[in-house]
């Protein structure tokens, strides 16, 4: 499995879309600076994809998804692929028996397919949308990972793209 975090919040850049060439469009944009965390990880060759939602990334947040990928795949030994964030690497993570973690090079996010599930979800579930509230921004972030994760297909399609190029 690969895994990341992700930051999502209020802050919210105008995105290209499309209009009818008469008309310029009116996208809203808005720069409030709140923000939840969604821990992802997936497994490429099947595309299943565990994940979390939570209002911050640390250590204790971190060991405590390990548990949730450990009773996902009881049965399994994982080995999960990861960068190296500061609570990925602290003496004070948990990390359950059957799971072991490796860790990518530095600054190389491009073999991550997670940053690609967070280019889908931006795309798809937070483009060019303005939120009340934070409670608006994780409905719709549980949501995009939601369908995400019962589209096994697509989760595949995008995460594999290493292997496909091989």
């Amino acid at each position: 499995m690969f895994m990341d975090e992700g930051r999502f919040g209020r802050v919210d850049l105008p995105q290209r879309c499309w209009a009818p060439q008469s008309i310029r469009p009116a996208c809203p944009s808005q720069i409030i600076r709140e923000y939840s965390y969604a821990f992802a990880a997936l497994s490429p060759s099947d595309g299943c994809l565990e994940s979390l939602i939570y209002s911050r990334a640390d250590s204790d947040v971190m060991s405590f998804f390990l548990r949730q990928i450990a009773n996902a795949f009881p049965s399994e030994h994982v080995v999960i692929f990861m960068d190296k964030a500061a609570w990925h690497t602290t003496e004070k993570l948990v990390i359950p028996d059957h799971i072991r973690l490796e860790f990518l090079p530095p600054y190389s996010p491009q073999l991550n397919p997670v940053e690609v599930l967070w280019k889908e979800l931006r795309k798809d579930y937070f483009h060019n949308r303005v939120f009340a509230n934070m409670d608006a921004v994780e409905d719709q972030l549980e949501e995009g990972l939601r369908n995400m994760a019962i589209d096994n297909a697509r989760v595949r399609r995008f995460s594999s793209f290493l292997w496909m190029n091989m």
